[in-house]
């Protein structure tokens, strides 16, 4: 089959895609058309139904498996796909697994990673925390390990959150030995838990959408809930610890109006927005420099990155 990572302008393409999401809009001149986003293990790419009246566009609904005919083009330096015609594929015309979105990396091998960075951890008490989550209980490390960080911003893969916290720890790590003041501990362990709402804000693959938790209440908050029961479970768990973990996990946004509950009032917790913030952004700008394929121009407008971004001049 043919990747969306591979589509290139004035490609043409048949074959089948999961239908991620499916709006209908109306142009400035009346006329109503669909906006289809169209998945598959290389990425999504935003895809348009300008004439809903013509005998090759079936019916189909968001998550099913859609056959698909049409032109690659270019807007707002993006790769953007005009459907033909389209209907729901049959079974037998698709494999499942080529339609889910899996991070680059291997993930036992960034699980290892992540394990040996618990390890590395001195406190007894947050050890013990992170340990009960990351290596005691299988069925949450079977399900972090295999979630997105994501619906659409950075990391909204299989994968993505394990590769996104790990990352994180990673830059966490590098400040503490850089800033002998930082309580090591405590900003890994805040790095390993910063996301962990993620697991229950998103719904698994191949939805990955927000559930009701995650609208009504959102990551940060359901994160610091998680760890605050679990840390009830653990006796002696020293209290102005649980409330220092907790707050670096409400501020990790940095700004109210970016999310966080609080702003950073500890190192710690300062460290971490710049470590969760550095590593989102530049996946952001990894994902669109992909999403652009062999355009070297400018690519538009980044509302994410707010700027316009473009490839760096090879020499």
């Amino acid at each position: 089959m043919k990747y969306i990572e591979q589509f290139r302008e004035g490609m043409r393409v048949s074959d089948v895609y999961l239908c991620k999401t499916k709006q209908h809009a109306v142009t400035k001149n009346g006329k109503e058309y669909a906006s289809v986003v169209l998945q598959d293990k290389t990425g999504t790419i935003d895809s348009k139904i300008w004439d809903l009246s013509s005998p090759g566009i079936g019916s189909f609904e968001p998550l099913q498996y859609v056959y698909v005919d049409g032109d690659v083009t270019v807007f707002q330096g993006s790769n953007q796909l005009n459907i033909k015609r389209i209907r729901r594929a049959d079974e037998g015309e698709y494999r499942e697994s080529d339609y889910l979105p899996v991070s680059s990396r291997d993930i036992t091998d960034m699980y290892r990673e992540l394990t040996e960075l618990i390890k590395s951890v001195g406190n007894p008490y947050l050890k013990q925390l992170a340990s009960s989550f990351f290596i005691e209980d299988r069925e949450f490390v079977k399900k972090f390990c295999f979630h997105s960080a994501a619906k659409s911003v950075h990391h909204g893969f299989v994968g993505g959150l394990l590769e996104h916290t790990l990352s994180v720890m990673k830059l966490c790590r590098y400040y503490a030995e850089a800033y002998p003041v930082i309580n090591r501990d405590l900003l890994l362990t805040a790095a390993l838990f910063h996301d962990i709402g993620k697991t229950r804000e998103l719904s698994a693959f191949p939805e990955n959408d927000y559930t009701d938790d995650g609208q009504l209440i959102g990551h940060i908050v359901i994160g610091a809930e998680m760890v605050g029961e679990r840390i009830r479970q653990i006796p002696g768990f020293p209290e102005k610890t649980a409330v220092e973990l907790k707050h670096c996990i409400l501020a990790h946004h940095g700004e109210l109006e970016y999310g966080s509950p609080k702003k950073p009032a500890l190192i710690e917790a300062l460290a971490l927005n710049f470590a969760d913030n550095t590593d989102a952004k530049l996946e952001t700008m990894l994902e669109i420099l992909k999403g652009a394929g062999d355009n070297s121009g400018w690519l538009g407008y980044s509302r994410l990155l707010e700027t316009n971004v473009r490839k760096t001049t090879e020499i």
